[in-house]
């Protein structure tokens, strides 16, 4: 056998024994890695190409999932899909305003029109179906779940049973009714104040009720009855039955947080008992939470007392979002990231480069949330801060956590069920923040709109609202119409990953000037495009032009 013989055999062999070595599955797909071993994305090896592709299968499950027995979506319904029969469970605690925290930014980067519609349906279901009598001492807010799974109704807390109601949830789902009062207003109709209104009592029964807290217990409690405004029990550790432990903690304040800040920007309600009641809550957050990480309990279906990466990443975040409330907000998010990781972090995976995070403290699962939770989060504080360490690990777990995503927008976490809160309200989000955090991890050669300071009303891309609602670009050719979008405040800041740099950029219908400083725009290429930044002084709506 000639030498070219052999090498050509070799070389045959090699191959054959390269692609005989099975991959490792997860969950639903076999693992795949980079030159060097590391975990990168199933369905493509550009993070942001995958990550556009596996939010918009979620997003599209969602959309299509089944009508259930009583005429309503199955999300409406159930906080765990099943292909074959129906869930016994009602829905998650935050199911709903999960969905919509995460559907508003999904409409401002995909502009799909249905994802606002299913925004304003799980509203005004929820606003009709599922809150305390006005008459009740804790009145007007929001129950975390269905009692009487097909009853179309919302009237008590899976636990404890009819009648009991988590007021973080009550804050949580008021924040999301006042970002849907911003992006409503104008649009095609008058002022719709349906959701405003909600809010404001949300935030007046949550003002009423706080009080200053101490270590064992918050403000504001974690379940409480609405008519006899008792707080109820948790059940002890030892799974006797005994109902010991009461549920007058929590953590997860910084939506309801945001909601008195927001409610007091507006002008509306009682802005002085909002400035009260939310000083208070900052004022208890850094001496407890903060000082002894002590997080507590967030989940409707845990009736036991369990430490919990949720609430304690989402006030990172909203530290970061708010620095100036936290003269050590560097050190402050580098404590409650360090505590995750220690409490929190899994490495099953760590043979390809990347350290997952697990849920809570009774259940130490890997999960898609917190795993996407804890890289964007990470993101974020690497973007303020310029420290790059956390970079790495933050993109693989977001590589690892497209694996819960089936072809066809199931998402679940390893060993566990599909659920609708953690694989859909509270992941889609997580990779449009990410994406936010750091353009690059943007799909190349698209266009989307990142990120606002305000609320976007309206994204139109390549002109398709023109197409169906008729809209006047007045003397623009709207052929050449890249993006048009409106926001809510007159004043703001937009970040825009675009293909190709517009030629002009229009406010108002007045052409902006490119700068960095003051209002105009700010062009900054990059692999597949570049990021445009925006800075509007005074004025609602943007053309951006090809």
């Amino acid at each position: 056998m000639n030498r070219k013989l052999i090498l050509t055999s070799l070389f045959l062999f090699l191959i054959i024994h390269l692609f005989s070595q099975e991959k490792e599955v997860l969950i639903y797909h076999p693992i795949q890695t980079d030159t060097n071993g590391k975990i990168v994305p199933w369905y493509d090896n550009n993070p942001g190409k995958s990550f556009d592709h596996v939010i918009g299968l979620v997003w599209n499950f969602w959309d299509k999932m089944r009508t259930d027995l009583n005429g309503l979506p199955y999300y409406m319904n159930h906080q765990v899909w099943n292909g074959k029969f129906n869930d016994p469970r009602g829905i998650g605690g935050d199911q709903f305003a999960m969905a919509l925290s995460s559907w508003q930014l999904y409409y401002q980067y995909s502009g799909n029109e249905r994802v606002k519609a299913n925004m304003y349906f799980i509203a005004d279901y929820y606003l009709s179906h599922g809150f305390s009598s006005p008459e009740a001492k804790w009145s007007n807010i929001p129950f975390p779940y269905n009692t009487l799974i097909y009853s179309g109704k919302y009237d008590g807390d899976m636990r404890n049973g009819k009648n009991v109601a988590q007021p973080d949830k009550a804050g949580s789902f008021g924040l999301e009714l006042v970002h849907l009062y911003k992006m409503s207003s104008g649009y095609n109709v008058s002022e719709n104040t349906n959701y405003l209104e909600a809010a404001v009592n949300i935030a007046n029964t949550l003002a009423d009720h706080i009080r200053e807290g101490n270590l064992n217990y918050s403000p504001l409690p974690f379940k409480v009855n609405v008519n006899t405004g008792d707080i109820v029990l948790l059940r002890n550790h030892d799974f006797t039955g005994t109902w010991i432990d009461s549920a007058g903690y929590t953590s997860n304040w910084a939506p309801t947080m945001q909601l008195f800040l927001d409610l007091t920007a507006l002008k509306k309600g009682r802005t002085e008992a909002y400035q009260k009641s939310f000083q208070t809550l900052l004022n208890w957050m850094k001496k407890y939470p903060m000082k002894e990480n002590k997080w507590g309990p967030f989940f409707e279906d845990v009736d036991w007392w369990s430490e919990t990466q949720i609430n304690a990443m989402t006030f990172a975040r909203f530290i970061m979002e708010h620095p100036e409330y936290f003269p050590d907000w560097k050190s402050d998010v580098q404590k409650i990231i360090k505590w995750s990781h220690e409490t929190f972090g899994n490495k099953t995976w760590i043979k390809y480069g990347v350290t997952v995070t697990n849920e809570q403290t009774v259940y130490q699962a890997p999960a898609n949330s917190h795993s996407s939770r804890q890289a964007a989060d990470e993101l974020l504080f690497v973007s303020l801060t310029g420290d790059s360490s956390m970079y790495k690990n933050a993109v693989r777990e977001l590589n690892w956590a497209t694996y819960m995503v089936d072809f066809d927008g199931k998402n679940r976490f390893p060993g566990d069920e599909p659920w609708l809160t953690d694989g859909y309200g509270d992941y889609v989000r997580h990779y449009l923040r990410a994406m936010d955090a750091i353009p690059s991890l943007t799909p190349p050669g698209q266009d989307h709109l990142l990120s606002s300071t305000s609320v976007i009303q309206q994204a139109d891309y390549e002109g398709c609202l023109k197409k169906f609602f008729g809209l006047n670009f007045e003397d623009v050719d709207s052929s050449k119409v890249k993006l048009f979008y409106r926001t809510y405040e007159a004043k703001g800041i937009e970040k825009l990953k675009l293909k190709a740099k517009p030629s002009v950029v229009l406010i108002e219908n007045k052409p902006m000037v490119e700068t960095n400083n003051g209002e105009g725009y700010e062009w900054n290429p990059m692999s597949g495009g570049g990021l445009l930044t925006i800075r509007r002084e005074n004025g609602r709506k943007i053309i951006v032009l090809n």
